[in-house]
């Protein structure tokens, strides 16, 4: 399976593209910039636009709303993983802390972007929303480096099969697009492997599923409060596209992810 929407890669971007990219990873404190934004720079104007638009939010209230997202994820109980589990997999202690930072990155990033794009998507779209409120703290990006992101047809078959199985659990819909943390993780099959256990007796049970429909009922609640801080200028021809963009990464793989990566986060020892 390979991704479904266009992207600029961060090595073939230039010009203007280029200087968001790098503001980008500046502003979330992160080395990588995730494909909803990569795929809004396909779309003439879209990423400019959105990225002016929704920076504000970053720099201002959206981490105290992200924080109370990741607070607020109601994970289902399930067994975690031993330090000896990673050991015996082959999984040294210098890839356990490799693989920390990972979730780590995304779980700040994916909670970030959830609560924002769905405020822009709240300003065009309004519907009714639970009331929420933010955390009071928040914590600050760590700005560790993670491994470059591995292209699907660099994987063995086998460990892509097993990043595409991964990649159906907890998605309500036929998946479009393959989260990108699975494929960072795709450097240790072993712990995914791991991972592909721990989840499939969640995932046949439904509890998967309805970890991703209250994540996204979050996400929604916290975009809606955030709405009222936007002020965007003129959008470009490209609104719709880029409004439809946000909609699929929102309601599927980051809803879906945001609760996943927090779920293999604490199963994963410190």
């Amino acid at each position: 399976m390979a991704e479904s929407v266009a992207s600029i890669l961060e090595s073939d971007a230039k010009g203007e593209t280029a200087e968001i990219y790098a503001d980008i990873r500046k502003v979330l404190g992160t080395s990588v910039v995730n494909l909803i934004w990569r795929n809004l720079a396909t779309m003439p104007g879209a990423l400019p636009w959105t990225w002016s638009t929704v920076r504000p939010l970053y720099l201002g209230a959206a981490p105290l709303h992200a924080e109370a997202v990741r607070r607020g994820i109601a994970l289902p109980e399930w067994p975690d993983f031993s330090a000896d589990t990673l050991l015996a997999a082959g999984i040294d202690e210098s890839d356990q802390g490799i693989i920390r930072n990972v979730l780590d990155s995304y779980q700040y990033t994916n909670a970030l972007a959830l609560v924002v794009l769905s405020a822009l998507l709240a300003h065009y779209e309004p519907r009714p929303a639970d009331a929420v409120t933010p955390a009071v703290t928040a914590p600050k990006p760590s700005g560790t480096r993670i491994p470059e992101l591995p292209p699907m047809d660099a994987l063995d078959p086998e460990v892509a099969a097993l990043v595409e199985e991964l990649n159906s659990f907890g998605e309500d819909a036929e998946p479009q697009l393959i989260a990108s943390m699975y494929r960072h993780l795709a450097y240790w099959p072993s712990y995914l492997a791991l991972l592909r256990t721990m989840l499939a007796p969640l995932q046949r049970d439904g509890r998967l599923n309805t970890l991703t429909l209250s994540t996204r009922a979050l996400g929604h609640a916290h975009g809606a409060v955030l709405a009222s801080h936007l002020k965007p200028s003129t959008p470009p021809d490209t609104l719709k596209g880029a409004l439809a963009s946000c909609r699929l990464f929102v309601e599927h793989p980051i809803a879906r992810m945001t609760g996943l990566c927090a779920l293999i986060r604490r199963a994963t020892p410190q």
